[in-house]
């Protein structure tokens, strides 16, 4: 490989011909910028310390948001979990086939997930979230080796560790990376572990990449097959933990083209496109450019290929709500929209004070119209763009050139997969797609103020004060930010603030409220949340819960009624909406919306369990029984279904059926205090007092004070003569329950029966 000139910043700027370095001269910029120039060591403790500073206090937050559908409720998780069903499943544990699921295929995330289940000994939120703070410590030190390439070149020592020409540069930049407050969501939201891991393979095969030109020479063209192999899996692996893992091939050919064989790009699309002169192929050839872009190409379409067969079904199907421009009535609408959402994700690189876990939902209104005052952003955007492209591309400064082509190459390919481009991606504005790219703007920021160092020498004091400043406003908003993370009420609720036209933001509130039992201001967000998104269905459904269980029954039957009508294959709404018909007693209507229910969901356990409650309802005895049993089927750990299944028999005198029904379920469910009870029961109406006397026993010892339980016992007591125990238990019973029925007479008459006793006694 070619050693760097050490000449002026033009060495490159007047030849036309492709040529093959390894590193840059110094870079001239990087003494002006104002941090002390540290070992390399020291520069990376220094960055993973203040990558930690920034989210250490998120370290003992909850499971939030998506936390619970990905983490919470991911059954792939759990040890009792074949290990291969991830491989066959998507990131939220559906199977990848299903129509439902969103093709997110995750699998090594979700090894880690099931890791840190195992070594937690189960859902405990701390090792999950330490192990994402840890991991953007590593990732934010890494990065000081990726800008130190990407500005001052690729070079290695004897002992083939990176020479770092740009050390301030660098550490200015990695100290950004670490510190910039939109990765708040990754690191401080454990789902963002996808994003994390994907950086930490991205970054890997990029170093990898890199490996394959050490120890060439000026007069050494050769590169490692065998290194770009392995940076072709560690490809492989980051799209393994997430989608945009596979961007790294496009830095990678960049990285090639400009650093490794300096093609002055500017130059070269003159020549492709006025015919000035010939493209000299046999130099690429020489350089092995186009075998490397090749190799390049031909990993990321298998890659693409794979991916692709393992999605199954194609793509996943998104709707208007997920990302309302991709479903605008026009192209040019479509692509206004599309540009206005880039120049929203670039405001939250330049200024991310307001950040939000959601951004659909009304939170960003379409632009419908040219002379809507936000079409200023878009233009403000594109202007900035060409500034910087024009400079990257024209400029005399080969350094500069370099710089700020790279820094966009890593600003805008990783973004590349959600901007709608290529597929229809389901949102409007993710904080956690710009861990990645904010790499590039954190490059393109320092390279800035590294330029204005040179410019505005005199005003050096000023600048450092400024940067110093910077920093510390990024740490404080980090730790604030990272704070509103750790509890699900903090973050929906400051949320309010930042999109208060979002519905999903007034559903989360609510849905929060609701499940601390606070039901009566959960009905305002609610409320709210329909009101902005008049289709709302799931708002619909939980509002008609709650208004189910306060007994206003008329309104949550329109509201479940208006859900499916929206949504025909609602199957949750159709079987609240059977749960309230059948409270006003419109059985067959509730009927008809059960079976709606369950044919939209086959393995609907609990729709099986309601069903079964309505035919008992109607006397239907055998209907209800063989519902139940279809929801134990389904759910064998279904705990009121095998109740309700031993009450019925015991209810109808079917004692026999009652008891073997009653221990079937106690060998699924052998701590089941509810199950022990309704057997205890039958075993004592069929005269087994030592055996039904046990299973009491054992229940008051899961559930000690079930006044219920002491009373039934006690009843058992009376009837096997065990008067006195008969007493204490209905004592105790009546302790806990004054108002129990019929404990209270039960009790009377045994006392009536031991004076009687004491009265015959000699």
């Amino acid at each position: 490989m070619c050693l760097p000139k050490d000449k002026g910043l033009d060495d490159d700027a007047e030849s036309p011909k492709t040529q093959c370095i390894m590193a840059l001269s110094e870079v001239y910029w990087d003494h002006q910028i104002p941090l002390p120039k540290l070992a390399p060591v020291q520069a990376k403790i220094t960055v993973a310390l203040v990558a930690l500073l920034c989210f250490i206090n998120s370290y003992d937050g909850e499971f939030v948001f998506d936390d619970s559908e990905a983490i919470v409720n991911n059954k792939d998780l759990k040890p009792a979990t074949p290990l291969n069903n991830i491989w066959s499943n998507d990131f939220w544990g559906s199977n990848l086939s299903s129509n439902s699921s969103h093709k997110s295929y995750r699998p090594l995330t979700v090894l880690t997930f099931r890791l840190n289940y195992l070594l937690a000994g189960g859902l405990h939120p701390v090792g999950f979230h330490v192990l994402n703070i840890i991991l953007h410590a590593v990732i934010s030190a890494l990065m000081i080796d990726i800008f130190a390439i990407l500005i001052g070149g690729l070079a290695y020592d004897e002992k083939g560790r990176i020479l770092n020409h740009a050390p301030k540069a660098s550490l200015l930049a990695a100290l950004f990376f670490a510190a910039h407050p939109v990765h708040t969501e990754s690191v401080a939201g454990i789902v963002g572990r996808a994003d994390l891991l994907c950086a930490l393979f991205f970054q890997l095969s990029f170093l990898t990449y890199c490996k394959a030109f050490q120890g060439g020479s000026d007069r050494d063209e050769r590169f490692s097959v065998q290194w770009i192999a392995v940076s072709l899996l560690l490809c492989a692996a980051a799209m393994l933990c997430k989608e945009q893992g596979i961007t790294v091939l496009g830095v990678n050919a960049a990285f090639d083209v400009l650093l490794i064989c300096n093609v002055n790009v500017y130059e070269l699309s003159q020549r492709l496109l006025l015919r000035k002169k010939a493209v000299d192929v046999s130099e690429l050839l020489r350089t092995g450019l186009l075998t490397r872009l090749a190799l390049l190409a031909l990993g990321g379409t298998s890659m693409l290929y794979a991916r692709w067969r393992i999605m199954g079904t194609g793509p996943p199907a998104f709707t208007e709500v997920d990302n309302p421009a991709s479903f605008a009535e026009n192209i040019f609408l479509r692509i206004v929209n599309y540009n206005y959402y880039y120049s929203l994700n670039a405001w939250l690189l330049l200024c991310p004070w307001w950040l939000c876990f959601d951004w659909s939902m009304g939170c960003v209104p379409l632009i419908k119209s040219a002379t809507d005052w936000r079409m200023v952003w878009l233009l403000l955007l594109w202007c900035v763009l060409i500034g910087l492209i024009s400079q990257a591309l024209c400029s005399q400064d080969s350094q500069r050139r370099r710089t700020l082509t790279l820094g966009l190459v890593l600003l805008v390919v990783p973004f590349l997969p959600a901007c709608n481009i290529f597929f229809r991606v389901g949102f409007v504005i993710a904080e956690r797609v710009l861990y990645l790219s904010s790499a590039g703007y954190c490059l393109l920021l320092a390279y800035s103020l590294g330029h204005c160092c040179c410019r505005w020498n005199k005003h050096r004091r000023l600048l450092c004060v400024s940067v110093l400043a910077l920093l510390c406003v990024y740490v404080a908003r980090c730790a604030l930010r990272s704070h509103q993370w750790r509890s699900e009420q903090s973050l929906f609720t400051n949320a309010l603030s930042v999109c208060p036209l979002n519905a999903k933001v007034h559903y989360n509130v609510g849905k929060n409220l609701a499940d601390r039992g606070n039901s009566s201001a959960a009905i305002k967000y609610y409320r709210e949340a329909v009101r902005l998104h008049p289709t709302y269905v799931h708002a619909m459904n939980n509002l008609g819960n709650i208004l189910k269980e306060r007994n206003e029954l008329v309104e949550a039957e329109q509201l479940l009624s208006k859900a499916v009508s929206i949504q025909r294959d609602f199957a949750a709404a159709w079987m609240n909406l059977g749960i309230v018909q059948n409270s006003l007693q419109k059985f067959e209507e509730a009927e008809q919306s059960y079976w709606n229910a369950i044919r939209f969901r086959k393995k609907y356990p609990d729709c099986y369990y309601n069903l079964g409650r309505l035919y008992a309802d109607q006397n239907r005895h055998l209907d209800a029984l063989n519902a139940w049993r279809n929801a134990t089927v389904l759910k064998p750990d279904h705990s009121l279904a095998w109740n309700n299944m031993v009450i019925l028999l015991d209810n109808t005198g079917n004692l026999g059926q009652a008891e073997l029904i009653g221990r079937e379920a106690l060998k699924l469910l052998p701590n089941d205090h509810t199950i022990m009870f309704s057997l205890a029961n039958v075993l004592g109406k069929l005269q087994k007092y030592k055996e039904s006397e046990g299973f009491f026993l054992h229940a008051l010892r899961i559930n000690p004070n079930a006044a219920s339980c002491h009373g039934n016992l006690a009843v058992l007591y009376h009837r096997w003569g065990k008067l006195e125990l008969a007493k204490k238990h209905y004592e105790l019973s009546l302790k806990l329950d004054p108002e129990a029925p019929g404990t209270r007479d039960n009790y009377n008459m045994l006392r009536r029966k031991l004076d009687q006793l004491k009265r015959h006694t000699p």
